[in-house]
């Protein structure tokens, strides 16, 4: 009966010291520091390996969509940086010339692999120049 005992309390232990480690190493995966681009660069070769997200302005006629992937630059503070998405879902609509955008992914020779895009496009929501918000009688 002992015997039978000490491999249920194995098997529990094993167990649970599995869960333990997935738990752990996927919320370390899981794990993604923002940088804006200048602080990327200025990183250099310690931002290679590490999950970042990163966040700008899409480049006005820098998205590129191709086979398996979709190439575009984002920039902030006169600093370029091109990022290439290879993620498995969908873009988002919004992602389009001059929106914020923020991607995360690895940095690696110069530029950003990214595995998931978010994007907003303020000026869609934004109200026409000279537009009234308020509703006046029809002339």
């Amino acid at each position: 009966m002992p015997t039978k005992k000490l491999k249920f309390i194995a098997g529990t232990a094993l167990i649970l010291g599995s869960v333990l480690w997935l738990a752990i190493s996927g919320f370390e995966e899981g794990k993604a520091y923002y940088q804006t681009v200048s602080e990327l660069k200025s990183m250099g070769s310690r931002a290679e390996g590490v999950r970042l997200r990163v966040g700008g302005i899409v480049v006005p006629g820098s998205i590129v969509r191709r086979e398996g992937a979709v190439e575009f630059q984002i920039s902030q503070d006169n600093q370029i940086l091109p990022v290439r998405y290879v993620g498995k879902g969908p873009l988002p609509d919004t992602l389009v010339d001059r929106a914020e955008a923020l991607a995360e992914g690895h940095y690696r020779d110069g530029s950003f692999e990214a595995s998931m895009v978010q994007a907003k496009c303020a000026s869609k929501y934004e109200a026409a120049y000279g537009e009234s918000s308020e509703a006046g009688p029809e002339s």
